[in-house]
């Protein structure tokens, strides 16, 4: 299957803030895992996904409150049991970025034991060739 790129939005509030006035960077973890198991969601029986690894979580800018973000979110690399998303998160008014990474997940079985998946993804565009070198790169 050819890659499908998944857009999900967050509004940053006052309770989503660090004592700097800034996104608290657990928030932002939390609606990042939720944006990558959205991508892989997609392509599987949700229930059978956990997440087993965040990857590369870099916050490059400070989100102030009452900004939008945007998380686009791929699967862009799949193995027997495993599901990789790679996660990248821009402000939605000026597409300033915040932060990209990779999250990984494991297929399980209702014992929580992996079990294959039977996906494979075809990479196209060379953009989405680099992104997952870089997540082949990566270790669970």
């Amino acid at each position: 299957m050819v890659l499908k790129t998944y857009e999900i939005h967050h509004v940053v509030m006052g309770s989503d803030l660090n004592h700097h006035g800034t996104l608290f960077a657990g928030q932002g973890a939390k609606w990042f895992v939720e944006a990558g198991f959205i991508a892989a969601a997609n392509l599987t029986a949700p229930e059978n996904i956990v997440c087993v690894n965040i990857h590369g979580m870099l916050f490059k800018n400070p989100v102030p409150k009452g900004t939008v973000l945007r998380f686009e979110s791929k699967v862009v690399l799949t193995g027997k049991t495993r599901l990789v998303s790679y996660v990248k998160v821009v402000k939605s008014k000026n597409d300033e970025f915040v932060v990209d990474g990779f999250i990984s997940f494991v297929h399980v079985n209702a014992d929580g034991r992996p079990m294959p998946h039977g996906l494979s993804i075809e990479v196209l565009r060379e953009e989405d060739i680099i992104i997952q070198e870089r997540a082949k790169a990566l270790t669970t």
